[in-house]
């Protein structure tokens, strides 16, 4: 836990604001591409089917098609407000790495979206060290935890 703490604390303290733009860009991003997964659920059944990797049940199937959706809807919108961002970032690894070595790599023919699943990946990575920044509902509420005790 010693070691999560200096990470986070070195995080905080190497943080520019544009970085807050980026992480907001990020979190703007995985909750539509969120909402498209929930409009489109035969889209993104397909592409679980089509890579091959999960042969299961239709329950299995359903059930990831569910995570993915919700993981992508909640943690994207969380992450855009910087609210447990480095949570977040974690909870959203393990889809874009399936999304990225899975999925986007094994297509036959050069797919733009696989440099944007890496990109998406690289920017979780950066934020689960970073955290949240200057600009985020973390630090207005510990703000308002500080303030609150010193009354």
């Amino acid at each position: 836990m010693n070691i999560a703490k200096r990470v986070g604390a070195w995080g905080d303290r190497h943080h520019p604001k544009i970085l807050d733009l980026l992480r907001m860009v990020l979190g703007m991003f995985l909750f539509f591409k969120g909402i498209i997964f929930f409009n489109n659920a035969g889209y993104l059944r397909y592409l679980i089917l089509d890579t091959g990797a999960i042969k299961g049940s239709p329950g299995l199937i359903s059930a990831i098609i569910y995570y993915v959706t919700y993981m992508h809807v909640l943690g994207g919108g969380l992450i855009f407000l910087g609210l447990f961002t480095r949570l977040w970032a974690l909870l959203q690894l393990p889809i874009v790495f399936v999304a990225v070595f899975f999925v986007n790599i094994t297509a036959p023919y050069v797919n733009s979206e696989l440099w944007l699943s890496i990109l998406v990946l690289a920017l979780l990575c950066v934020f689960l060290v970073l955290g949240s920044g200057p600009l985020s509902l973390d630090r207005l509420l510990m703000k308002s935890k500080n303030n609150d005790e010193l009354r």
